[in-house]
């Protein structure tokens, strides 16, 4: 399996009780709640944590993209993503993701995962995402013309990165006379393409598609729900494309914490781990969800698995769902390889900073994290996973 930190990078110092004020934390909430110099401490703290989980023996780093909110801190995770290039140099870097097709010219984002490619030689992993409603607030995009920006986006960008150039490419959302970026990707015939979702059936079938088999990775979810959508992968790859999707095509994220203690650990966490589900993340329906953005299939399944993640979230209810895997090394590594027996990822993110965590217990996080259970999760193989079919029967019982 691969192991890989993932990192949000949220402005731990937002007021939490922002919402006397504020609907929400995305969008409205003014930038004048913004502090420069904190945020130079924060940038510079958390690319640190990163290098340090690199350096301790992860397989990779991934960072992603957001706009205008406290949440995360990375509206350009090319940004991070270079600063790092250099200073890592074996684990891979993974942007999960760049949303291209909120650009007017998804180019630029080919020529800059392009450069990363080229400066790591060939570790750089592109996710494609279409961001999240809210983006779509920030950006001034229609999201009813998401999905058609976002394969058009696709289609772009991966053109432009495996066929000879210059050549034209007309397209509803994209016209260009002059598709020639230099630089070409390191990567032959482009870097690996991931496809990181919350659960869209629409994004579960495009990934799975045989002229793509991206990897399709699972985000902030019960370990049941991950199972769930996990096998859906399989199905349609098996059911509506007549192929077997390898364990390497599917990923799961999660928040992990680590102490000495089951108790010691639930304790240190809940705070941060709280403010992160019920301040950070909260979202009105209409930024999660605006009009055009999913099917009413797809939106009514979201939004019910999204209720158990919308207000009053207890550390309680996020260790009892498998959604944050909390306690001692030796729990974190029994749950993780269980869930790696029922489902068969073989690649998991580790969310080891979250919420208002701070610098001491993330470090502990990571130093415990890498060293006491990532090295079982990395030894793991698809000998150990049950099986579709085990899988499903045993989620049913």
């Amino acid at each position: 399996m691969q192991v890989f930190i993932f990192h949000l990078m949220p402005y731990t110092h937002m007021d939490l009780n922002y919402e006397s004020k504020w609907r929400s934390s995305w969008v409205v909430m003014p930038n004048t709640e913004y502090d420069p110099e904190k945020g130079h401490v924060l940038y510079n703290r958390y690319l640190d944590e990163l290098e340090l989980a690199a350096e301790l023996g992860l397989d990779g780093i991934a960072v992603n993209e957001h706009h205008q909110t406290a949440y995360g801190l990375m509206p350009s995770p090319v940004v991070m993503a270079a600063a790092l290039s250099r200073r890592v140099k074996k684990a891979k870097l993974a942007i999960l993701g760049s949303a291209f097709c909120l650009r007017e010219h998804p180019q630029t984002l080919a020529e800059e995962h392009a450069m990363i490619d080229n400066i790591t030689g060939g570790r750089m992993i592109t996710g494609m995402v279409r961001g999240i409603g809210a983006e779509y607030h920030s950006m001034g995009v229609n999201p009813a013309m998401s999905h058609e920006r976002f394969h058009e986006a696709h289609d772009l960008v991966v053109q432009a990165w495996t066929k000879p150039g210059p050549f034209e490419f007309h397209g509803k959302y994209y016209n260009f006379e002059y598709v020639n970026i230099w630089p070409r990707p390191y990567q032959k015939p482009h870097p690996p393409i991931w496809a990181p979702s919350t659960g869209s059936t629409e994004t579960i079938e495009w990934a799975a598609h045989p002229d793509r088999k991206y990897v399709y990775l699972q985000t902030y979810s019960p370990v049941k729900s991950v199972a769930k959508f996990l096998n859906q992968y399989r199905e349609v790859a098996e059911n509506k494309y007549g192929y077997t999707a390898e364990s390497k095509k599917v990923g799961w994220a999660a928040p992990i914490f680590i102490a000495d203690t089951d108790a010691k650990a639930r304790e240190l966490a809940a705070p941060h781990i709280e403010a992160m589900f019920n301040k950070f993340l909260n979202l009105t329906f209409e930024m999660m969800f605006p009009p055009g953005y999913v099917s009413l299939e797809t939106s009514k399944r979201m939004f019910a698995h999204k209720r158990q993640l919308r207000g009053g979230v207890t550390v309680d209810h996020l260790i009892n769902e498998g959604i944050a895997i909390i306690g001692t090394p030796d729990t974190v590594r029994k749950k993780l390889v269980e869930a790696h027996r029922l489902i068969g990822f073989q690649n998991f993110l580790a969310l080891l900073q979250f919420g208002t965590l701070p610098r001491d217990l993330t470090e502990q996080n990571i130093r415990r994290f890498c060293t006491e259970v990532a090295p079982t999760l990395q030894a793991l193989t698809d000998k150990e996973y049950m099986g579709l079919s085990e899988s499903t029967r045993a989620l049913a019982a």
